[in-house]
């Protein structure tokens, strides 16, 4: 770049401000948080190595009961595990979680920190209050950090409570808009800490259409700043007539990152939790690094094995390699561009051929 427009970056004064070439500050993605499900970090990241970005919003929305919870804890776990001296802020906004829940999911209960709130601008007072005091932390000095809130959809307003103090019975009005500026300012300072932030919210039917779509509650605001927003619906997952868990649907509303409308199925058991290779299969299936013959899967090495018996044993059968091969078709299945560039590719070594 001439010296000029390097100039114009100085006279600007925005110590975030950089050229493109040497990386944007606030908005790279550096790294990724493990979700706990290989299929699952390749719908939000088109890697199975990858996850929920590091600096961005996510959001899992879905009806009452569909495991948004259980997915945030989950990630919760993956990055305590992953950065021995991190931490998590939990904002809490419906009085769900209990130590004992907690640490029964191997969560290490000493590195988070729960948050009970009940209005919007309690959270977004707050959460702004935690990530200045991050940003004024050297940055080489900062331990990792994750914000979480569970749920947007349950938070009131100052003005909700006041009218429901003084038996009041209008309408809010405010919330929606109070929402969108909370998440403007949060989304540019999470950018700039490098502190992903996980939000969980509630979904219902839109009224007065011809045919109804599930949307989310609280207005726009998340919509436009959210990178990743993922709809949850599930049906239950049966051993014989006892219920043991959920294969939660999991589908991109939103994403930068990954194609939208994109969908994967992920199993969370009452038991283990979210099953880390449930998905693959099929996914490896698909682009034939496992083939279907009859009632089985035919495996690289020519064993033939029926779907139960891999996900009983996954890393008999998911071994680094397999992986890897995943990993690799996982790209062109979420990715935007992948099979764009594949297929420009083989047009030109034919036109080089002939």
């Amino acid at each position: 770049m001439s010296d000029y427009f390097g100039e114009m970056l100085k006279v600007t004064s925005n110590e975030f401000g950089s050229i493109v070439k040497d990386g944007v500050e606030a908005g790279d993605v550096e790294s990724f948080i493990d979700s706990g499900s290989y299929i699952l970090n390749a719908l939000l990241s088109g890697s199975i190595y990858g996850g929920l970005p590091s600096n961005k919003i996510t959001a899992f929305a879905g009806e009452s009961s569909t495991g948004k919870t259980f997915f945030v804890l989950g990630c919760v776990r993956q990055f305590l595990a992953d950065n021995p001296t991190g931490g998590v802020i939990y904002f809490e906004s419906e009085s769900a979680l209990t130590r004992d829940m907690i640490e029964s999911r191997g969560i290490d209960s000493s590195r988070m920190v729960i948050l009970p709130v009940a209005t919007v601008q309690e959270f977004r007072t707050q959460a702004t209050k935690v990530l200045e005091r991050h940003l004024e932390e050297p940055e080489k000095n900062r331990p990792p950090m994750m914000i979480c809130l569970d749920s947007l959809g349950n938070l009131s307003t100052t003005k909700e409570m006041e009218d429901v103090s003084d038996g009041k019975d209008t309408r809010d009005m405010t919330r929606a808009q109070m929402v969108k500026g909370t998440f403007r300012v949060l989304t540019l300072l999470g950018g700039k800490a490098k502190v992903p932030l996980v939000v969980t919210n509630h979904t219902y039917d839109q009224i007065g259409t011809l045919f109804p779509q599930k949307i989310m509650g609280g207005g726009t605001g998340l919509h436009y700043a959210a990178s990743s927003i993922v709809f949850l619906s599930k049906k239950k997952e049966k051993d014989g007539t006892e219920v043991i868990g959920n294969i939660v649907h999991c589908r991109t509303y939103k994403s930068r990152l990954t194609k939208e409308h994109k969908m994967v199925d992920v199993l969370l058991t009452f038991k283990e939790g979210l099953n880390r290779y449930y998905g693959l299969a099929e996914l490896a299936e698909k682009y034939g690094i496992f083939k279907k013959v009859s009632t089985r899967l035919e495996m690289p090495d020519g064993e033939k094995v029926f779907l139960k018996s891999v996900l009983k044993n996954p890393t008999k059968y998911f071994t680094k390699e397999i992986l890897d091969q995943i990993d690799d078709v996982a790209k062109k299945e979420f990715l935007y561009g992948e099979m764009g560039i594949e297929e420009d590719l083989t047009l030109e070594n034919d036109s080089k051929e002939s």
